[in-house]
């Protein structure tokens, strides 16, 4: 089984900076990434490296943290994940 499938994105994929999945794997997150669908993986890193700030950068990597921690968000929406 591979990984997901970002073939039907319709945005540029971007790649998973070190830094974050060290600290997906530090904060033992990385399952939950990885659970969620791969527009929203995608969205996460997009909206991260869009920062300018080094401070926004932080605080999305945060949001972003604790949103997989809680596992029911997404961008502050609520997200049901997917159906077993």
């Amino acid at each position: 089984m591979g990984g997901p499938d970002f073939s039907r994105l319709s945005r540029p994929v971007e790649p998973l900076p070190k830094a974050v999945e060290d600290l997906l794997r530090a904060e033992n997150l990385m399952d939950a990434y990885r659970s969620r669908p791969p527009y929203q993986q995608n969205d996460y890193i997009r909206w991260i490296s869009g920062a300018k700030r080094p401070e926004t950068r932080e605080k999305r990597i945060r949001q972003m943290l604790s949103e997989l921690r809680g596992g029911h968000v997404y961008m502050k929406m609520a997200w049901r994940g997917k159906k077993e």
